[in-house]
């Protein structure tokens, strides 16, 4: 069982599904421009007063690509007044009067994803060519104006031989942590997963292969600290749709914001109910011992087995089996 919460905590915004690069495993399958029916900054602006009401603490912001969002900077310190604000940004856009402005919202961590330690890695996969001078240059602008940053990689095929020198990079470019993400089957990632997925032999393999420098911290959700989070996770996205956590987009919509408080759906969704309860088929002891819940991820989980009790694939004392090469025909076809 997941700890009882009578409201969210922590609150996900994903902002627009609008991004300058065309990342080959885009989760959101984003476009240059928003998408019909994105939420506008007013209509954020009054969620957030809602949920800051209902006690939410920390805020998560990401996208697309939030920066294209017009009116983030004024949201970013809309947020801040009440909360921890974070962002996850590709960093491309962020120059020094950029990183300036982030600084002076009260911003208190971004996230910036590389997808290679190379220009050629990153480039080849975010699909514009320079993106990954801009996202490092990026990095060292908000590095220089005091935003912590953690740089955040997600575990392919293709990124996999260059894991520890973007330890070394990040290190070099000062950021604070680099978090190892698992690979996620949706969106475009799900068209390309015979070409960057792993075995769990070799995402193992790989997470055990890290050799973080001195002083910088590394984060991933691998065994032994493969937790169900879905206990505290919630999650709206860029057209008001409940979804819990980014991760679930295309497997839940809990309802829309624009018809019911977010407190509501929290407390009322059977499914929601269920997915935070943490009753799983089979957790496991390790990672229930280290984390405080049980069962990995749901996501996963369910994308793989079908139920939302199902064990957690991704785990290697819960795996049974399960070819993490071979997506199920279910989930090609959504």
């Amino acid at each position: 069982m997941c700890p009882a919460l009578k409201s969210p905590p922590k609150m996900t915004l994903g902002l627009t599904e609008a991004c300058p690069l065309q990342c080959r495993y885009c989760y959101s399958d984003c476009g240059s421009e928003p998408k019909p029916g994105e939420l506008d900054i007013a209509e954020w602006k009054r969620f957030i007063d809602e949920v800051v009401d209902d006690g939410v603490i920390q805020f998560y912001i990401e996208g697309g690509e939030p920066l294209l969002k017009p009116g983030l900077l004024d949201l970013l310190a809309y947020c801040a007044r009440d909360a921890m604000t974070m962002l996850r940004s590709h960093g491309t856009l962020i120059d020094g009067a950029m990183a300036d402005a982030l600084k002076k919202t009260g911003l208190g961590r971004i996230f910036i994803d590389l997808m290679g330690a190379t220009a050629e890695t990153h480039d080849g996969c975010a699909g514009v060519p320079g993106s990954f001078e801009a996202a490092c240059n990026g990095i060292s602008h908000c590095v220089a104006h005091g935003i912590p940053v953690d740089m955040l990689v997600i575990l392919t095929r293709q990124i996999v031989p260059e894991l520890n020198a973007l330890l070394q990079l990040a290190a070099a470019l000062g950021a604070d942590r680099v978090g190892v993400l698992r690979l996620y089957p949706l969106g475009r990632a799900k068209k390309l997963w015979p070409e960057i997925a792993l075995s769990l032999d070799e995402q193992m393999a790989a997470i055990r292969s890290l050799r973080p420098p001195p002083g910088l911290a590394v984060m991933q959700s691998w065994h032994p600290m493969d937790k169900n989070c879905c206990w505290q996770a919630a999650a709206v996205d860029a057209f008001g749709r409940a979804i819990g956590c980014m991760y679930l987009r295309e497997y839940v919509d809990f309802g829309s914001i624009g018809t019911s408080r977010y407190l509501d759906i929290w407390r009322g969704h059977p499914l929601y109910r269920n997915l935070r309860s943490g009753r799983v088929e089979r957790g496991c002891p390790d990672c229930s011992a280290s984390q405080g819940t049980r069962g990995g991820c749901r996501s996963t989980a369910f994308a793989f087995h079908g139920r939302w009790t199902a064990p957690d694939p991704f785990d290697e004392t819960l795996n049974d089996g399960i070819d993490l090469l071979a997506l199920p025909e279910r989930i090609l076809r959504s």
